[in-house]
């Protein structure tokens, strides 16, 4: 029988020796022993079949009796002492007996950590009884709940298409898992239908358990929206039904919605009552069905879209390309271009060969215009555009038009320290240095010139290929006073020359005269005139 572990027996309870003799202060009862059940200390109640020897009460100090003579061992007056061993024996034993008779509590069967004090689980469920556990999923975030099979494949995947069956595409998705994509969304974004084993960069929507395949949705295809299937990231259209301060009031498939203004463009929306009545495209981005609460996004859906062409766009860019663009904002120094999801600098001084001061004169926000990429950063993602170049320059052929020593008429356009800049036709201009001014010490070029001053200048030289003409103000001044000197010269000369030749006789008149004295028919003779 295996005897249960007992704890030590303190020393005052156990007799030191067998062979030693008994003294009065030993216990009239055997020692107790407490042996350990579970979490508690039972003590044995000692076997009535198993006593001890009782010892005479020591008598007292003051009893004025004298001690009886101690007994010798062989005087067979009473029942012998037992050993220690005998005493150990008899304890077990009492201790056994012990705990057989203890009954095991009974739980019923009802698990432990399942058991509740009665009293505890009323008190529990009166303090309780008003509160909502509804509220702790508000304050957690969205509600918790447990995930179909199938859905640790949600979100965008890549698969391979298998088959075209009625009006499902069937997409490998891997792992011995099969979705279907309805074959509309591919004729509603004009795709073409991939081929056997093409790869298709899809959507996951929910698992299908009546059919045991996954439903998918194409990248950007709208699918038809319940609160089933509504999820953040999902593309939804919406009509917009109302405006109000925030944003727009949306109806997606009877399900009422909010559009935040700043959610509607790229851009600032100034005005969103033209949204009215419309359509749009957008993406969830708070669904909580619990609530009815749904928000969606039109701009994530944009920004998206143009990451994605962006992308396309660098790897097609290339210098000395001519591609369309459209224009997003003006700037002083210039406008920038979207070209597809990538931003082009046009720069004032490309936009045309004319010079412009404001590039607000030349190019509007919105407006399209054709641009010719002329250098490209991928390192730091820019690129340069030019508008000019796609037009003649007026450069090409202006040695058929000027040449050096003639004299032309321009109109002064800037003035510098160095000299002043001159225009001698639209975007050509000229320079006009310092010591081309005048035959004297020019100090400042504003003491002779000023912006807006039309005057004859003499072009110097002309360099096409540094599109560098050098114009001067004090030659032109010497010829123009060269040519003066020469034309008071000859007038001078004219007056000085003498009349050698009389001057011409008149002639003598062919119809006879008229008046005075004479009457019809006299001559001058009988009138007595010489002539």
């Amino acid at each position: 029988m295996t005897q249960p572990d007992q704890p030590p027996t303190p020393p005052n309870d156990r007799v030191e020796s067998s062979d030693s003799t008994p003294t009065a202060s030993a216990p009239s009862t055997p020692p107790k022993r407490r042996v350990q059940i579970g979490q508690s200390y039972v003590v044995p109640k000692p076997n009535p079949s198993v006593t001890a020897t009782s010892t005479p009460d020591r008598p007292g100090p003051d009893s004025g009796s004298a001690r009886r003579p101690r007994r010798d061992r062989d005087e067979d007056d009473g029942p012998a002492r037992r050993s220690l061993s005998q005493i150990d024996r008899d304890l077990d034993q009492a201790m056994a007996e012990s705990v057989r008779n203890l009954a095991p509590p009974s739980f019923g069967n009802k698990p432990l950590k399942k058991l509740w004090d009665e009293e505890l689980e009323a008190e529990f469920a009166e303090t309780m009884g008003d509160f909502d556990f509804g509220d702790l999923e508000d304050q957690g975030g969205t509600r918790r709940e447990s995930k179909p099979p199938g859905s640790k494949l949600a979100g965008p995947r890549k698969g391979r298409m298998i088959a075209v069956r009625g009006e499902n595409v069937f997409i490998d998705l891997g792992g011995k898992s099969e979705g279907v994509v309805p074959l509309t969304q591919f004729l509603e974004l004009n795709r073409p239908i991939p081929a056997k084993g093409e790869e298709v960069e899809v959507l996951v929507e929910r698992f299908d358990p009546s059919e045991g395949v996954v439903r998918l949705n194409l990248r950007g295809a709208v699918v038809e929206a319940n609160w089933d299937n509504l999820q953040v990231g999902t593309p939804v259209e919406a009509r917009v039904t109302k405006v109000n301060k925030g944003g727009l009031d949306v109806d997606v498939d009877g399900i009422r919605g909010f559009l935040p203004i700043s959610q509607i463009e790229l851009g600032r929306v100034e005005d969103a009552s033209v949204y009215l009545n419309q359509r749009l495209k957008c993406l969830v981005t708070e669904a909580n069905p619990r609530l009815k609460n749904l928000v969606v996004s039109r701009r994530a859906l944009l920004e998206r879209e143009r990451e994605e062409l962006r992308e396309k766009t660098w790897a097609e860019l290339a210098e000395g390309q001519v591609r369309q663009g459209k224009v997003r904002t003006v700037r002083d120094f210039g406008a920038f271009v979207d070209l597809g999801g990538v931003d082009g600098l046009l720069h004032v001084s490309d936009m045309s060969w004319v010079r412009n001061k404001d590039a607000r004169a030349v190019v509007s926000v919105g407006q399209e215009l054709t641009v010719k990429v002329l250098k490209i950063d991928r390192e730091n993602r820019k690129v340069s555009l030019g508008l000019k170049q796609l037009t003649v320059s007026p450069w090409d052929d202006l040695a058929q038009r000027l040449a050096p020593g003639d004299i032309v008429k321009v109109k002064v356009t800037k003035i510098m320290d160095f000299g002043a800049f001159a225009e001698i036709e639209p975007a050509v201009e000229g320079l006009i240095h310092i010591s081309e001014l005048a035959n004297r010490r020019v100090n400042r070029v504003s003491d002779v010139l000023k912006e807006g001053d039309e005057l004859e200048v003499k072009i110097l030289s002309i360099d096409p290929a540094e599109r560098k003409i050098a114009l001067s103000l004090r030659q032109a001044l010497e010829v123009k006073a060269r040519a003066q000197a020469e034309q008071d010269q000859a007038e001078d000369q004219a007056d000085d020359q003498p009349d050698d030749d009389p001057p011409p006789a008149k002639p003598k008149p062919t119809v006879p005269l008229k008046g005075g004295l004479a009457r019809h028919g006299d001559d001058a003779a009988s009138l007595g005139l010489n002539l």
